[in-house]
This record gives C-alpha cells, structure tokens and sequence, in this order.
C-alpha cells in the first residue's frame, strides 16, 4: 500500500505565520500535526511508501524537514505551483500524483493538516475489512458548522448519500480529509476529471465513485480538528496540551499570568503580561502586554499592547507609543 499525505495548501487564512511556513509545521503541544500522521504511517508495515503532496513554494522547507526528520518512508512528490490560485484542486493534484509517481498500489489519502484522534492503522484495517474506497466520517454536532464540509448519510457504514458544504445540512456528519482507495479505482480519477467533474472537493469524487460502487466510513468518537484558521488552530493545541499550558525549559517567564491553554516556546521571553489562548514561538518577546487567542511568530516583538484574536508575524514589532 501506499500512502499521499496532502501539504499543497497556501493557508491564506492564517498568514502572515503561514506565509512563508506549512501549516503542517504550526506546532500542536510537543509535536507537529504533520509529525502524528508521520508516525502512525511509519509504524504501519502495510505502507511501504508515503508521498508528500506539496507544492513548489514549500518544496525546500519539506525538504530540509525530511532531512532532519527520524522518518523514512515519505518522499516529495511536488505540485508545479507557488500560488493559491494555480492549484489543481486536491483531485486534481492527487490524479497528477498518481501519474507521476506511477502508484498502482492501494492508497490511502490523509490529509497533512488534520489533527485526528485514531491510529491510521485502523482506519487501514477497515479498509482491507470492506475492500471498497473507504472515508472517515465524524460527527461535527453542529449543523452551522456542517455547512463547511460534506456530509455523508449511511446505511450501517455504507454511503449511501452525499451533501457537499450544504446550506440547509440535513445532519452533521460528515465526511474528513482521510480516504482509502482500492488500486482498480485510481484510473477512475482521470475518468472523473476528463468528464469535467469538480477538482477541488473529494468529496464530490466520492459521491462519483458512490453512484458507481459502494463506498463505506469509518466513524469515529474523540476528536479531529481541521487546522486553517487561528481558532481551530488553538481549539487543536487545547486538545493536545489537554486543556493546560506548556512553557517550554529554554522560555523564560517573569511576572506574568499564564492561563490556560497557552504555549511558550523555547527562546521565548514573557515578562509582566497575561496569556491566555495563546503560542509564543521561539525567540519572541513579550512584555507587558495581555494576549488572549493570540498567535506570536518568533523573534516577534510586543511591547504594552492588547491583542484578541491576532496573528503577529515573524519579526514584527508592536510598541505602545
């Protein structure tokens, strides 16, 4: 089996700190989202080969990343892109990939951005249990935010109906970033984009298959989060520091508040301020000021000032007058 972990996206919603760096690589807790999934491939002896679809702007930050990593199956595969709007679509992208590296394996699909609660290799064990395409569906509980995905109505755990990011959604479970395809149905993804299908969503290429064949999910409990946004970024760093605060050995921290949820990197120096919600990077320095959802890249420089719900970029520097 092979295995594509999808890290093509720009994040444009989260610049200026993923301006310049995968969102992949924004840190959850002690590690990276993207080294979770990683880890659940590397330990999977099913997977003899995992490609990281990215594109041309992040191929030497992958690159150098892979280098120092302790991982040894993934490889790049790159995406000829270094802009949001020359992207392929994820179905697009993902039927290059398939070209490209020649994959008539099964695969699975995950994506690199997306905080899960199960190992891979369950997912991977329903696969090979229904031997059918396969997605993880989850339960968003609310019906506001099931608007933004694409829900899945079932049959026990057979699909047996899709809505795409409905406006009157008929239910809240729906459909994640986290797929397995049976080799004989990869040519099916030059079938569906040569009929002029949609390729940016899977999941329209999902409810394609679904009319042709049966398509099963996997559900899950726990927790998945979809990092593209400062919030959901932190509702994920809440989920992996379990609610509590991390300063890391090398941070220096002098008077100040820290309350929950909050992560302060090595190098990082806060003084006479209140956190809460809130990732200091490394080499950033904060004093007296009072942060709450707030995202500081390194060496950042804040200084008497109040922020909610802000992104500070690297080396930028906000002094109160």
């Amino acid at each position: 089996m092979k295995a594509v972990v999808l890290a093509g996206g720009y994040a444009t919603r989260m610049w200026p700190i993923t301006k310049d760096r995968p969102k992949m690589f924004l840190p959850v807790g002690e590690h990276t989202v993207i080294d979770e999934i990683f880890a659940d491939l590397e330990a999977d002896d099913r997977v003899d080969e995992v490609f990281v679809s990215t594109n041309e702007r992040f191929e030497e930050t992958f690159a150098a990343y892979l280098d120092e990593s302790e991982f040894e199956k993934p490889t790049l595969s790159i995406e000829e892109t270094v802009e949001e709007d020359e992207k392929f679509g994820v179905v697009g992208a993902l039927a290059q990939l398939v070209e490209r590296e020649g994959v008539d394996d099964d695969l699975l699909v995950v994506a690199g951005d997306n905080l899960i609660s199960f190992d891979l290799a369950e997912f991977t064990d329903f696969f090979e249990e229904k031997e059918s395409p396969i997605l993880a569906a989850y339960d968003v509980g609310s019906l506001e935010r099931a608007k933004s995905y694409g829900l899945v109505e079932l049959d026990g755990d057979q699909v047996v109906s899709f809505q795409e990011k409905p406006d009157d959604p008929k239910s809240t479970l729906v459909s994640i970033a986290c797929y397995c395809f049976p080799a004989e149905t990869l040519p099916d993804l030059e079938t569906y984009l040569a009929d002029g299908k949609n390729p940016d969503e899977p999941g329209w290429f999902l409810q394609w298959l679904q009319s042709r064949q049966a398509v099963h999910a996997f559900t899950f409990d726990g927790a998945w989060f979809d990092i593209g946004t400062i919030g959901s970024y932190l509702d994920a760093v809440e989920y992996a520091l379990d609610g509590e605060s991390l300063v890391d050995d090398g941070a220096t921290v002098t008077d100040s508040e820290i309350g929950d949820v909050v992560h302060v990197m090595d190098g990082a120096e806060v003084t006479d301020s209140a956190l809460e919600r809130t990732v200091v990077f490394p080499n950033a320095t904060v004093t007296d000021a009072d942060l709450t959802e707030t995202v500081v890249d390194e060496h950042a420089r804040l200084d008497g000032v109040s922020l909610t719900d802000s992104l500070v970029g690297e080396y930028t520097s906000v002094i109160e007058d």
